[in-house]
């Protein structure tokens, strides 16, 4: 027995049981060798006029569940004794990356970098063959390993050129089962999820069932190919048609309809790529739930390396949908996850950018599909606005929508502005949990003769404005803080004793003031200060909170209102009944702003009191 020429007990066990983390690539590593091994004579037969086109090679996949092995072959290049004592007898040593450094074909696409993807296969296999014949070679070899402890190789015999790769697949214990690896599903679930793009056919004897003369279904065994082998997004645009690419999204992102939305590119530059992008129609079930992950599926050569690549994706278009192929990424040793690279950042920061654009049209172009999307998906928007710190609002902020007073309709930001003057200082904005609720509120009415108003209805809108700050030099200001010209102070000596005496006895004001800015409701409640009323309700349901955050109220009287007259009257009369009555005014308020009150109770009995008296 030969021993590794490496540290090979300590190294092969890292590679084992540290590595790899996912017992089910194994099968992916062993068909990308045999796919690279393919690429090798493919080359060579491209440079020395072999006369074997690509069409003549093949990977196939043979099960025995008897003898529970399973074997992958390859009519490839195959191996010598030099090249198994090289290639299998050193752990970590690449024949593909020696291969690679000589081939500059656009047609061949080899994977392997490391050469470690073959001892996964200890990974499940108790005991591992190879059998090869080098092309144009007489002798054929039997290598043979157990794992750890080394390997033999003898001559033997095989027919052609090329490599069998033989596993012994484990014995089932209680928490692995490896009987799985010899599952005809599983082996077409696994070739399906990681090696559908692989270039070269990948055939397995499957049991299919037709029906026979009688019209009965009867069950055969028939060898099939198990991959597509050309990815869709490697195809042109021109050759694709709006259903192929819906029934790709429909069939790898399991969902029931088309996508809204198809973007498609490729990019070259500093790095290399092809994507294929999808944006849903509807939001998953579980989108705005702590369970959801965002990424993209990534491909190198046509290879899965990731399911879900969330690098590639900001969290603000998480409901972005699709695929990315490099080669130039930097993948750590096992293939399972990237190297944090310079390229990946320069992947990310190209789809964020495409992203933006193809949004940016579709809301230009074709507003009822953006309106589609908006309702699904514009929450996410307003969240990546506000989320770092305002890091993304240049990206995203003419992307939102708000519902407008005066056009009754969602509209950007751009279009709310462009009704402004010069002499406008403002974008008006008012919270409420819906727009039924906001057009419900008594300050909305006069105000909406002269101004439109912007409607936040989610929880984070108002959140989302602060943090923009400003658009077009245009300060974002809430409702409650809008002061007409024509609003009067008042500067009666007794009237204002009246507020001061009213602000005293409702005792859950910071203020009373009078206003012309109401039209026929006679009250209306407003907040002065950093947070307002649709803040203090978010920020007291968070799961942290402890309900200490408040907002600093206005009681704000219509002065030209007979309500208040009758406050006049009743404070130079009778002063108790004049705080009652204000009091049940300042709950109306409280409700009509949608706010909790404490004691109904009480407000009943003053209502009944005043109505009897």
């Amino acid at each position: 027995m030969k021993k590794f020429k490496a540290e090979s007990k300590k190294l092969l066990d890292l590679m084992i049981n540290s590595i790899y983390t996912n017992k089910e690539i194994f099968l992916r590593e062993l068909i990308s060798n045999a796919s690279d091994a393919l690429d090798k004579l493919y080359f060579k037969s491209l440079n020395q006029t072999l006369g074997l086109a690509r069409e003549d090679f093949f990977i196939k996949i043979t099960r025995d569940d008897k003898n529970r092995t399973l074997t992958i072959s390859d009519n490839g290049c195959g191996m010598t004794l030099e090249d198994l004592d090289n290639n299998l007898g050193v752990i970590a040593h690449s024949g593909t990356l020696d291969a690679k450094q000589d081939i500059k074909e656009e047609d061949i696409e080899m994977i392997g970098q490391f050469g470690v993807g073959f001892y996964s296969a200890f990974m499940v296999a108790s005991k591992v063959e190879v059998l090869t014949k080098a092309y144009g070679e007489d002798k054929a070899y039997l290598w043979s390993s157990d794992g750890a402890e080394g390997y033999t190789v003898v001559e033997s015999e095989k027919e052609s050129f090329g490599t069998d790769i033989k596993l012994y697949i484990k014995e089932d214990i209680d928490d692995e089962n490896y009987s799985k690896f010899l599952d005809e599903y599983t082996i077409k679930s696994l070739v399906k999820k990681y090696s559908d793009y692989i270039r070269y056919p990948i055939k397995m004897v499957v049991t299919v069932s037709d029906k026979d003369e009688k019209g009965e279904y009867v069950e055969h065994e028939s060898e099939q190919t198990l991959n597509s082998q050309i990815p869709i997004w490697k195809k042109s645009k021109s050759e694709v048609s709006e259903e192929e690419y819906a029934e790709f999204y429909k069939e790898k992102f399991h969902d029931f309809e088309a996508p809204l939305k198809v973007i498609s590119s490729s990019v070259e530059g500093a790095v290399n790529f092809t994507s294929l992008l999808f944006i849903p129609k509807r939001a998953p079930y579980d989108y705005y739930s702590k369970d959801f992950v965002k990424g993209l599926r990534l491909f190198t050569n046509g290879v899965m390396i990731m399911d879900k690549c969330s690098e590639l994706l900001p969290d603000c278009f998480g409901f972005v949908k699709g695929v990315v192929d490099s080669s130039d990424l930097q993948l750590n040793i096992s293939r399972e996850t990237l190297q944090q690279s310079r390229q990946l950042k320069v992947i990310a920061n190209s789809i964020e950018k495409k992203v933006k654009t193809e949004l940016k049209k579709l809301l230009t172009n074709s507003r009822e599909d953006y309106e589609t999307f908006w309702k699904q998906f514009g929450l996410q928007l307003k969240f990546g606005v506000y989320s770092g710190f305002g890091e993304k609002k240049e990206l995203l902020q003419d992307l939102l929508l708000f519902y407008s007073y005066r056009k009754e309709k969602l509209v950007t930001l751009d279009e709310y502005a462009e009704s402004l003057t010069e002499d406008d200082k403002y974008i008006y904005y008012v919270s409420g949990s819906s727009v039924e609720s906001v057009k419900s509120l008594p300050q909305l009415e006069k105000l909406g003769e002269n101004e439109d108003v912007l409607f936040l209805t989610d929880d984070v809108d108002e959140f989302c404005l602060r943090i923009i700050g400003k658009f077009k030099e245009k300060e974002f200001k809430s409702l409650s803080e809008y002061e007409s010209d024509k609003q009067d102070e008042q500067k009666d000596d007794e009237k204002n004793e009246m507020l001061d005496y009213l602000k005293e006895k409702l005792g859950r004001v910071s203020l009373v003031r009078l206003t012309e800015k109401l039209k026929n409701h006679a009250v209306c409640l407003t907040t002065q200060g950093a947070i307002s009323l649709e803040m203090e309700k978010v920020l007291n349901s968070m799961p942290a909170s402890d309900g200490g955050a408040r907002a600093e109220r206005v009681l704000e009287i219509n002065k030209n209102h007979k309500i208040y007259d009758k406050l006049c009257a009743l404070y130079e009369s009778d002063k108790d009944k004049c705080a009652d009555l204000a009091d049940v005014l300042l709950t109306q308020a409280e409700l009509s702003a949608g706010l909790k009150v404490d004691n109904l109770a009480d407000y009943s009995d003053k209502v009944c009191k005043l109505i009897v008296e």
